[in-house]
């Protein structure tokens, strides 16, 4: 049977990548790394053989999607962002068993949703990122299975990617793996404009979104999920939430209804390039 060994709501920012980097921005980013680490670490301690990630840039306009490819590989430079995330290279196996049989319980729920084991269908950097420190310095025979989810569903209900979450979760205890899922976003996400972009490079654009967040983790950490999912949209909308946050409405779903554990903050709450940035694991 199969088991949720690790939960986590993550930050992926590419200035973590250009943090590895020689230059002025060189360790600006070494806790968040630090972060990612150790929810890795934690992973491999607890069993897990895939890590599930909830990937808010992966945009999708219909359907539920799963990227889960026997293998993936390449070199990555985000056309977003090329002068952060430039010439990464990486390469993972997939679990399409897992993918598939995600699609088939989802589908039974009449939830809409498709499995791809497609070779050209390429990872996006809120998957690469956070798999590039979690296996960064383990060897090859301890990595883990990658599966991602796309999370940035433009034309979504929040409800359903909740139920989405829920099916997620019937899926994964019906197969035989042990699996981390990570919801790969920030938490508000008001990039700041071109001509404050460089000075905002680690601050948040507008001192209403920091204020909410730290509430939004102040709830977290005392276990207030009911509250918390009750003003999910519209923190979502007016914080900009990343994806409109449906990586954090399906984490929601895999937790189930009535979770309440206080989590626990690894990377606390940072501003990077305007928008509002955690790592936080959930007891499972």
């Amino acid at each position: 049977m199969g088991e949720i060994v690790l939960a986590a709501k993550i930050t992926h920012v590419p200035s973590m990548y250009l943090s590895e980097q020689p230059g002025k921005h060189h360790g600006c980013r070494t806790e968040a790394i630090a972060g990612h680490k150790e929810i890795g670490r934690r992973a491999r301690e607890a069993g897990a053989d895939v890590a599930l990630i909830f990937d808010t840039h992966w945009l999708v306009n219909s359907g539920y999607h799963i990227n889960c490819s026997d293998h993936f590989e390449g070199i990555y430079t985000s056309n977003e962002l090329p002068h952060f995330i430039q010439d990464m290279e990486y390469r993972y196996s997939g679990s399409p068993d897992l993918g598939e049989r995600i699609a088939e319980v989802a589908n039974r729920s009449e939830i809409r949703t498709m499995a791809h084991n497609i070779k050209s269908l390429k990872l996006e950097y809120g998957t690469l990122v956070p798999m590039r420190y979690m296996h960064m310095g383990e060897p090859e025979e301890k990595a883990f299975k990658v599966v991602s989810i796309a999370a940035w569903d433009a034309w979504h209900d929040l409800n359903e990617s909740i139920k989405f979450g829920e099916a997620i979760r019937r899926a994964i205890e019906a197969s035989d793996h042990k699996v981390m899922v990570l919801a790969s976003g920030s938490l508000s996400h008001r990039f700041s404009d071109n001509s404050n972009a460089m000075e905002n490079l680690h601050r948040w654009t507008r001192e209403f979104d920091r204020q909410m967040d730290m509430r939004v983790v102040e709830m977290w950490r005392k276990g207030q999920f009911k509250e918390f999912r009750a003003m999910l949209p519209e923190y979502a909308q007016h914080c900009y939430g990343e994806g409109g946050m449906h990586d954090t409405a399906m984490l929601l779903g895999v937790l189930g209804e009535d979770y309440d554990k206080p989590s626990e903050i690894l990377t606390e709450p940072f501003g990077s390039s305007g928008t509002g940035q955690i790592n936080a694991v959930f007891p499972v």
